[in-house]
C-alpha cells in the first residue's frame, strides 16, 4: 500500500479560506472514499502563527523554516496584497528549495505571483484570475499568462481561483488515483461535470449582444483592444459601419452612456488594475491608460474612487474597488 502523500499547505495574510476550504476538503474525501489516508497535510505559514483570512477568520499554522518534510506537493494560497507576498526572499527560497527536492508546486489564485517571482513559472503557460492579468502580464513577461481555470503540470499548477479550484482538484487526484476516484468526488460535491482546464473564465466575456447590437459590441471589443490609444468616436463608428450619429445613438440606447464615457471607464479600469498590482509609476500608467495630462487623469481617478492615484498602490481588502456595472448591449446602464 502506498503511503499517504505529505502536502504543505501555505497560506498568506489576507487568502481566501473559500480556496484553502476547497482544497483540503476535497483531499479529506478523498481519503474518506478510499478508506485510507491518500492525502496527509500541513497549514503552514512564513511564522508559524495563527493566519488571518479575508472574511476575518484566523487558521493555525506551522512555520515554514521549522518544518523538515519531504512534501509531494506545495500549494501557495493568496488573495490580496500579492505584491508584498512576491517580495518575501524567505518564501522564494523555501518554494525554490522544495521545488527542487522533487515536490509540486501549485499557485492558487495570486498564490501563482509567488511562483512567478520564485522563477518557478517561466516559460511555463499559468492561469490567471481575469482581474489580475493585466498586471500580471506586465510584471512577468517571461509567463504566458491565461484567463483560463488552471494549468496541471508534472512539477508546477496554476489555479485563476474561486470555484475554478474544484476543478483544478478534481483533476490533480485523477493524476495519481485515475478518473474513477474523481468521478465519484465529483458526485459527492453535487459537481456534475469537472470543466477542461482551458474553459474560458466568463467574468469577462462580453455577453451576446441584443438584436441588432452587434456593431455595438464590436465596438466595444475595439475599445478594450486599444486602451493606451484612444479612437475617437467618429474612427469607432466607421470602423463598425454607422455614421456617428447613428454610432452615438445606438451606443446610448445599449450601454446607458455614450460611448465616449464608456471608454473612459475602461481605461480607468485599466489604470486601477495597474496601479495596484505593478509597480510602474504612476506617469507611466496614465500612459498606457490613455491619458496624455496627468493632471486628468489623476482628476479623473479621484473622481472615481475618492483618492488620487499615488494612493492607490496596493492590491488590499481596503483598498478601492473596481465595481463591475450591467453589461454592455442588454439594456443595462453601465455607469463610470
Amino acid at each position: 500500500m502506498r503511503d499517504a502523500q505529505r502536502i504543505a499547505l501555505l497560506v498568506l495574510p489576507e487568502f481566501s479560506h473559500l480556496g484553502l476550504s476547497f482544497v483540503v476538503e476535497i483531499m479529506a474525501l478523498a481519503n474518506w472514499l478510499a478508506q485510507r489516508p491518500l492525502y496527509e497535510w500541513r497549514i503552514m505559514s512564513v511564522d508559524g502563527k495563527p493566519v488571518r483570512a479575508t472574511n476575518g477568520m484566523h487558521v493555525p499554522t506551522e512555520p515554514v523554516g521549522q518544518v523538515d518534510s519531504r512534501f509531494s506537493a506545495v500549494f501557495v494560497i493568496a488573495s490580496f496584497d500579492p505584491k508584498a507576498h512576491a517580495k518575501n526572499r524567505l518564501l522564494r527560497t523555501w518554494l525554490q528549495r522544495e521545488s527542487r527536492a522533487g515536490a509540486q508546486i501549485i499557485g492558487v489564485e495570486t498564490g501563482t505571483e509567488l511562483l512567478a517571482a520564485a522563477g518557478l513559472l517561466d516559460g511555463h503557460r499559468a492561469a490567471v484570475h481575469w482581474d489580475n492579468l493585466e498586471g500580471f502580464k506586465e510584471v512577468y513577461p517571461k509567463i504566458r499568462p491565461a484567463a483560463e481555470l488552471y494549468t496541471l503540470d508534472t512539477r508546477v499548477a496554476t489555479c485563476a481561483g474561486a470555484v475554478a479550484i474544484v476543478d483544478l482538484m478534481l483533476a490533480w487526484v485523477g493524476r495519481s488515483h485515475g478518473g474513477a476516484l474523481t468521478q465519484e468526488l465529483a458526485q459527492h460535491l453535487l459537481h456534475p461535470a469537472a470543466r477542461a482546464s482551458t474553459h474560458p473564465q466568463l467574468a469577462r466575456s462580453d455577453p451576446k449582444p441584443a438584436a441588432g447590437g452587434e456593431r455595438i459590441a464590436a465596438a466595444i471589443r475595439i475599445m478594450r483592444d486599444n486602451v493606451s490609444s484612444p479612437i475617437p468616436s467618429q474612427s469607432l463608428a466607421a470602423r463598425v459601419g454607422l455614421s456617428r450619429r447613428q454610432f452615438e445613438r445606438q451606443f446610448k440606447e445599449q450601454t446607458g452612456v455614450s460611448p465616449h464615457r464608456y471608454y473612459v471607464r475602461i481605461r480607468v479600469a485599466t489604470a486601477h488594475r495597474l496601479l495596484q498590482q505593478t509597480d510602474l509609476s504612476v506617469s507611466q500608467i496614465a500612459v498606457a491608460s490613455g491619458f496624455e495630462c496627468l493632471e486628468h487623469f489623476s482628476r479623473i481617478y479621484k473622481s472615481r474612487f475618492g483618492c488620487a492615484p499615488s494612493r492607490d498602490r496596493r492590491q488590499s481588502w481596503e483598498a478601492p474597488v473596481m465595481r463591475q456595472t450591467q453589461t454592455p448591449c442588454d439594456g443595462g446602464a453601465a455607469s463610470f
